[in-house]
């Protein structure tokens, strides 16, 4: 399948790109081998083949889900000009 100028001149409005009229000749060229290259990729056998999400059959390492630090929320608000319920106050911008 390849593409005419029309298709690529669409392409490049949704990608916001300006081409100039030399250039379509060059991008319509290299955007029709991409198109092909993805058609034989289509052809490819892919019967018995499991679906997977990554090519390594490895496991993620995850650390435990604990809590390391200690809350000290009152000690950063000692410095706080306003604080009400543990909430910095701060004056309304918008009117």
């Amino acid at each position: 399948m390849s593409l005419d100028k029309d298709q690529v001149q669409h392409i490049a409005l949704l990608a916001r790109l300006k081409l100039n009229d030399d250039e379509y000749a060059e991008s319509v060229e290299k955007l029709s081998k991409i198109v092909d290259f993805v058609d034989q990729l289509s052809t490819a056998d892919t019967d018995g083949v499991v679906p997977m999400a990554h090519p390594l059959d490895t496991a993620q390492r995850l650390r435990p889900d604990a809590v390391i630090e200690t809350d000290e929320r009152d000690r950063y608000q000692e410095n706080a000009p306003e604080v009400a319920n543990g909430l910095y106050l701060v004056p309304k911008v918008i009117e």
